[in-house]
């Protein structure tokens, strides 16, 4: 089902669910009228975070997965569970503006609430491949990983009061490289013997059928290390009975996700061979409704970076040309005349189902011409007196220079057909 929710949100409902860092990149609404009416000089004195509940309240979402949560909340007893919907909206982080990064930008995201099912992750997998093959994307891998293989990884190398610190420094891996990692792993006080441990389990070379039988021998003394291998090898099997020829599907033993609501199987998807980071994400929670008051309610989704995968796709020229402009043709006329007579060529060809616009000044021919040409319209039709007379339009193909003299219904049909 289709969904959309509002751009504001109650800074309750949006602050600990990204990690701190995200907590960092929510952009705070202030409070309407005196803002700093509540305040005094001694919490102006304090850093903002004692500060930040006085005077703002609300704040623009951060992503559509949190929101969605809070109306399954509030709309529980009438929705049928499982619930699946989609959503397109835009969402909005305080990051700083470069390539792929944006303050505002669009996610199209798709959940199901309300049940444990892996069938649901399977179907992400599939989601992926049919909008990719139909975006004329072909080289790119679904990452997945599973965030109990990480806790399972932390308990088996003696650093499971360091959980947090483990995923948020891992999630920085493809950032800011091993070594910075191990040294932030460090410095959140990892010991080295456990920063060894873990660096060999993350760097698990093979298939992802070989790391998983490896992590099944490694994490064995880990339920929930055993419990993620389980659930991936499941997930995998249901996958295989889709028959699709390439899932593109790959173990990543290092993919965290930043996000704190994740608790099962993670996605990430990269197009490989351009500059450009993940183009979509998402991941398995379990009780993301339980932060507002209704839990054991499981879910997963995921959602593309909508901009992002416009970049990509110019990257590789993947967008066909006929979509880069919606007019088919440009009437140019030479006087108030011969633009009248384009308004009712016009209207016929617009009743014909053709795409058609009329350049709406009188102006020279060459400035009309050279329109069409930037705006890359493929056709002109020419109207002058001698048109007018016989009934017969000039139209010429803008992309080779040819040109001939047809009547309306013959141009109407050239356009739709050519």
């Amino acid at each position: 089902m289709p969904l959309e929710t509002p751009a504001m949100e109650n800074l309750s409902v949006l602050t600990g669910k990204y990690g701190d860092e995200g907590d960092q990149l929510l952009y705070k609404v202030l409070n309407s009228g005196d803002f700093l009416s509540k305040t005094n000089s001694h919490d102006l004195g304090n850093d903002y975070k004692h500060l930040l509940p006085k005077i703002a309240g609300k704040g623009l979402k951060y992503d559509l997965t949190v929101p969605f949560a809070r109306y399954v909340v509030m709309n529980r007893h009438d929705l049928p569970l499982p619930f699946k919907r989609y959503q397109i909206q835009p969402v909005w982080r305080a990051d700083n503006p470069q390539k792929g990064r944006y303050r505002e930008f669009y996610q199209c995201d798709a959940d199901v609430v309300g049940t444990e099912s892996l069938i649901c992750e399977a179907e992400i997998v599939l989601m992926i491949n049919e909008v990719f093959a139909q975006l004329g994307i072909r080289d790119y891998t679904i990452k997945v990983n599973h965030r109990k293989i990480l806790k399972g990884i932390t308990e088996t190398t003696g650093a499971e009061d360091k959980e947090t610190a483990f995923l948020v420094a891992i999630d920085k891996l493809d950032k800011i490289g091993l070594e910075k990692v191990k040294q932030e792993l460090a410095e959140r006080g990892l010991t080295e013997e456990s920063i060894t441990k873990a660096v060999r389990i993350l760097e698990l070379e093979g298939s992802t059928v070989e790391k998983l039988a490896a992590l099944k021998d490694l994490l064995q003394a880990s339920e929930a290390g055993t419990t993620g291998v389980q659930e991936l090898e499941e997930f995998l099997d249901i996958l295989e009975k889709f028959n699709l020829p390439d899932h593109h599907v790959a173990l990543d033993i290092t993919l965290a996700r930043g996000l704190s609501y994740y608790t099962g199987t993670i996605f990430e998807v990269k197009i490989n061979n351009v500059a450009m980071g993940s183009v979509s994400g998402g991941g398995r929670y379990d009780d993301l409704t339980g932060v507002f008051g209704v839990p054991g309610l499981s879910g997963v989704g995921f959602s593309f970076g909508v901009d992002r995968l416009y970049d990509v796709m110019e990257e590789l020229s993947l967008f066909p040309e006929e979509t880069l402009t919606g007019t088919r043709a440009l009437i140019v006329h030479f006087d108030a005349e011969s633009q009248e007579y384009g308004l009712l060529s016009l209207k016929k060809l617009r009743d014909s189902g053709v795409s058609v616009e009329i350049y709406p000044d009188l102006a020279k021919p060459k400035k009309q011409f050279g329109y069409a040409d930037k705006k890359g319209i493929p056709y002109v039709i020419v109207i002058g007196s001698e048109e007018i007379s016989s009934g017969l339009l000039t139209l010429r193909d803008m992309r080779s220079g040819q040109q001939e003299k047809l009547n309306i219904g013959q141009i109407a049909d050239r356009l739709a057909t050519s």
